[in-house]
């Protein structure tokens, strides 16, 4: 089987996606309007709500929920074989991912750029905001708890990609101020690409590291301490300044290197060697049924894109029908670097035998992102002649930049958690952005080293608990997206069925593991998760007590719109 005809399926089906299917739910269901005042125009304060550029919003967003995950989950459950991990990632974002993204953007825009736990009240009541903003508030401290330690692990194990990071964020602080002059986008991004990429080149002989041990701290512990520094300065500057020209470099960073590997298959036409479906897994391997779908969750659907949709997002769309190009492709851009890193770690780049790919990938959860490295570089390399140890850290600084700018504004979103939380319980203290920021970041480190120790990886502790979790969450948001449709009038079943498919998935999944957890005596995961499926059922109940009062009063509940 040849990596091309993946490659094919893949975009054939995902410009499906964006051609026609997004556009009848955008303009059929949602009947999006370029007439509605956004809540970056109503709310316009220069700092979080600032009406933007549809393309540089694209590029946030797109960033910003990529992250390393699409890259991660993938690598892991080829492990499972390539033809269901393909089928979930394509299927996935054109049918879950893409309606669920632009569906949160949507709803959250129509609702003064509320995120989704507070949106929940307005759709459903006020005990699901409660219940649903805990669930939030998880996922949020588990992606930065953990995105801190990947970070910190990069950096340390590939120095070469210290500089390049980190000179990125001059290259955006930079943009910013000459896009707020009105210097025109299109030589901008161009000179930043290229500035960026000739750090990136200079990285490779350039390598940073921390000394081993410093102020009593290992050199990862510091890497995550300056990494949450670096964090909670970024979500306090306007989004104009940083968060949107960072994350829009990044975007065009990473369409760059989507043209480098996927332009690499169609001249290099590799073979693939993983099994379509793996019949030689070891002993006690989860059944691919459920866990294949809380595996890759960004990349086919995942609940922490509706935080950022209806976090930032919502708060800087110039036009409700920008929601379209900003949610949806953002989705078929993420589907897309899902689908070439199941190409990467399938391939002859990754190993040339079935034999050699199967000591590879001896267990569920090896490879990972050192398989996409190296089946990625090695596929560059052969395509475009480019030097193995360039393409290396090119890949390597496209997994720390997408998981630097994840965590960027991941702490800007649970700030503005905090800050809800502030408002709804009148808690004034926590309506000030700057003691809401060091709140989010002291829970963060609290995690890191409070349950990690001094190597502050303790956001590892709870990292299991992510997959389900975060599905969960999806499933929720698509629960608000199809009650808010219903109290409209307008059909509800293209959001509905995925909702229930995912739940069911991701319900089973944590059941599963409420099981595991239970049996190795690792009584934290087991409360977390006891919390979330206890959660997920009564937000359930809730909703469907709401569905059932606007069936029977439907005049009522549609002047919402």
């Amino acid at each position: 089987m040849q990596s091309i005809m993946i490659v094919l399926f893949g975009i054939i089906g995902m410009l499906f996606g964006w051609f026609v299917y997004s556009k009848f739910i955008a303009e059929k269901i949602f009947k999006m309007d370029d007439n509605f005042v956004t809540p970056a125009h109503e709310l316009e304060d220069g700092v979080d709500y600032v009406p933007t550029n549809k393309v540089v919003l694209w590029g946030h967003h797109f960033t910003s929920v990529a992250g390393a995950a699409p890259i991660v989950g993938p690598a892991i459950a080829v492990y499972w074989g390539w033809v269901p991990a393909v089928l979930w990632v394509v299927f996935g974002t054109i049918f879950f991912a893409g309606v669920h993204d632009m569906g949160a953007l949507w709803a959250s825009a129509r609702h003064k750029g509320k995120s989704m736990g507070a949106l929940s009240e307005s759709v459903i009541g006020k005990r699901t905001r409660s219940l649903f903003m805990i669930v939030v508030f998880l996922v949020l401290l588990m992606v930065n708890a953990v995105f801190g330690v990947v970070i910190a692990n990069s950096f340390v194990g590939n120095p070469n990609a210290v500089f390049p990071a980190w000179s990125a964020i001059v290259v955006a602080l930079i943009i910013g101020q000459l896009l707020k002059r009105k210097v025109p986008l299109v030589p901008l991004c161009i000179i930043g690409v290229i500035v960026l990429y000739a750090t990136i080149y200079m990285g490779s002989s350039m390598p940073i590291t921390l000394p081993t041990e410093m102020f009593g701290l290992s050199d990862k512990a510091n890497w995550i301490i300056i990494l949450f520094i670096y964090a909670a300065v970024a979500s306090l500057l306007p989004v104009w300044m940083l968060l949107q020209p960072r994350d829009f470099i990044n975007g065009m960073q990473l369409l760059v290197g989507l043209v480098l590997l996927y332009g690499a298959v169609f001249v290099v036409m590799p073979d693939i060697t993983a099994p379509a479906f793996n019949t030689q897994t070891v002993e006690n391997t989860p059944s691919i049924i459920p866990l294949l779908f809380v595996t890759i969750a960004c990349g086919a659907v995942s609940g922490f894109h509706g935080i950022v949709s209806s976090g930032t997002s919502s708060k800087q769309l110039d036009k409700e029908k920008d929601g379209r190009f900003v949610g949806y492709l953002g989705a078929v851009g993420e589907g897309s670097l899902a689908l070439i890193t199941l190409v990467a770690v399938s391939g002859v780049m990754l190993a040339v035998s079935p034999e050699e790919w199967h000591e590879i990938y001896s267990h569920l959860g090896a490879g990972s992102v050192s398989a996409f490295i190296n089946g990625g570089s090695n596929l560059i390399s052969t395509g475009w002649g480019l030097p193995v140890e360039i393409a290396s850290t090119l890949l390597a600084v496209m997994v720390v930049l997408f998981a630097g700018t994840t965590m960027d504004s991941g702490v800007r979103l649970q700030r503005y958690i905090i800050q809800e939380w502030g408002e709804i319980y009148n808690i004034k203290l926590l309506n000030n952005g700057i003691v809401a920021t060091l709140f989010a970041v002291g829970c963060c480190l609290l995690l890191a080293f409070g349950a990690g120790g001094a190597s502050g990886s303790g956001g590892m502790v709870i990292w299991p608990l992510f997959g389900s979790t975060n599905q969960i969450l999806a499933s929720l948001t698509l629960l608000v997206i199809s009650v808010y449709l219903i109290k409209l009038g307008r059909p509800a079943k293209y959001t509905l069925i995925p909702m229930v498919f995912v739940l069911v998935m991701a319900f089973f999944a944590g059941v599963i593991k409420l099981g595991e957890y239970y049996q190795k005596g690792n009584w934290l995961l087991v409360v977390l998760d006891v919390i979330v499926l206890v959660v997920s059922i009564l937000v359930m109940l809730e909703a469907w007590s709401v569905i059932s009062k606007t069936k029977a009063k439907p005049d009522e509940a549609r002047d919402m719109s």
